[in-house]
């Protein structure tokens, strides 16, 4: 599959590459398993001369090792005696970019946190006394968000404030989605679009798994999930057990009963008869893997809040994957495809306001997007999208099928609103369905 979007990142890469040509630059980079991070990387320096060093699960000294062959075939340079510690071999290649500026990228650099968690302030006193007077453009990447924002962003870390670019990537875009599929597949339907939308939620790996097991719409996409031998299968467990630890079975209770529509902290409580507020601010403020939403001109104190899992493929998983997973352990795909397809109508409507989410706040249009619900569920509007320099607002319905879609019925639920904050407003409804997409 041909390389997508980034051009912005690519951009930015290129541009502080070039500022390391007169004094070394930092640059970290953060997004979740699967995002697209190496693949980024990697096309970033084609033309350059750069190192990737990848740190694995091993001892640093065996690492140390591996990198001394590895800085000799990819820079040309030879190191000389039995290096133990990443520290003095970064000494090495900071010195050496003074003559010779090169890139260095350092993958799954938070594994320092478990192998050697010194390697931080050892390279902070380096690159205090040597990045002024060196030329190294010198990439920290990792896909552990708590772990990354930990050793960057907090004010006790050695190697806080010291980065002078950060890059947190993110899923592509809906226009990116498109070009693949009319590249890929081009008798798409908009029915094939939602369901690629909602299965790779623009995550580059699950794009590049589908497209090259030509799985374009609801059918052979679920049949690529529920087969012997499936990556799929195990894949919220793969890209987050790591994350969460020991207590990796409460998060996961929690994400099932949000991806279950179980939105609220008291629902969640209610159901695990347990307190969760610290769970859910770990995932929403250190994992990134949720996000809280609030009705739309709420007031800053407000507790009417909701819940919901950010990555779509990992909404999906926890819905469905790790609910059945007993019936997946025996290998009835059958039945949870079943159960899947008798869903997918309400799953997907989901998504679909998701997803007209995403495509209003990309028109650059509007100042702000979201949506609207009183205590109790009461008078839910799906999306609200307000120009307050021009003074209009469209309230729009949102379903899979337009022919159930009542705009008079919204029209009651917008008044309320409406006498609050848009009363000199341009008032337009609007019906959204998959037919708009």
């Amino acid at each position: 599959m041909k390389f997508y979007n980034r051009e912005s990142e690519l951009k930015l890469l290129d541009s502080t590459r070039i500022s390391a040509l007169e004094q070394s630059k930092m640059t970290f980079m953060v997004g979740r398993r699967r995002i697209g991070k190496t693949s980024l990387l990697v096309k970033s320096i084609e033309s350059n001369r750069s190192l990737y060093l990848f740190i694995s699960k091993k001892d640093e000294f065996l690492l140390c090792k591996d990198f001394a062959v590895e800085i000799t075939e990819q820079l040309g340079i030879p190191v000389f005696g039995e290096v133990k510690s990443f520290a003095v071999l970064f000494d090495f290649l900071i010195e050496h970019s003074s003559d010779n500026p090169f890139t260095l990228i350092v993958d799954e650099f938070q594994e320092f946190c478990t192998l050697n968690p010194t390697v931080f302030g050892e390279m902070q006193k380096i690159w205090d006394l040597k990045s002024k007077t060196t030329k190294l453009n010198l990439i920290l990447c990792g896909s552990i968000y708590s772990l990354m924002n930990k050793i960057f962003e907090n004010s006790k870390e050695p190697l806080f404030s010291r980065a002078n670019e950060k890059i947190n990537l993110k899923p592509f875009t809906i226009p990116t989605l498109k070009e693949v599929l009319q590249d890929h597949y081009p008798k798409y339907s908009n029915t094939d679009l939602l369901a690629f939308y909602i299965f790779t939620g623009g995550v580059a790996k699950y794009v590049e798994l589908f497209v090259d097991k030509k799985c374009f719409n609801l059918n052979s996409i679920l049949n690529e999930i529920f087969r012997d031998n499936s990556l799929l299968l195990e894949e919220g467990k793969n890209v987050l057990i790591e994350e969460f630890g020991k207590e990796y079975y409460i998060y996961f209770s929690i994400l099932s009963l949000i991806a279950s529509s179980k939105t609220s902290r008291m629902e969640i409580e209610s159901i695990l008869e347990k307190s969760v507020g610290g769970y859910l601010d770990k995932l929403e403020n250190d994992y990134s893997i949720i996000k809280s939403i609030k009705p739309i001109f709420a007031k800053p104190g407000s507790r009417t809040q909701k819940y919901y899992i950010e990555d779509n493929f990992l909404n999906f998983w926890f819905r469905y994957v790790y609910k059945n997973r007993t019936a997946l352990e025996i290998g009835n795909y059958e039945y949870v495809k079943n159960i899947v397809k008798a869903d997918f109508s309400t799953f997907s409507g989901l998504f679909l306001e998701r997803y007209f989410k995403q495509k209003m706040a990309l028109e650059g249009y509007f100042s702000n997007i979201g949506n609207y619900w009183e205590k109790g569920h009461l008078n839910e509007i799906d999306l609200i999208c307000v120009n307050q320099q021009e003074k209009k607002v469209v309230f729009s319905e949102i379903k899979v099928q337009k022919d159930k879609i009542k705009l008079s019925l919204l029209e009651v639920k917008s008044q309320k609103l409406i006498q609050k904050e848009f009363q000199d407003y341009d008032i337009q409804y609007q019906a959204l369905s998959i037919e708009d997409m």
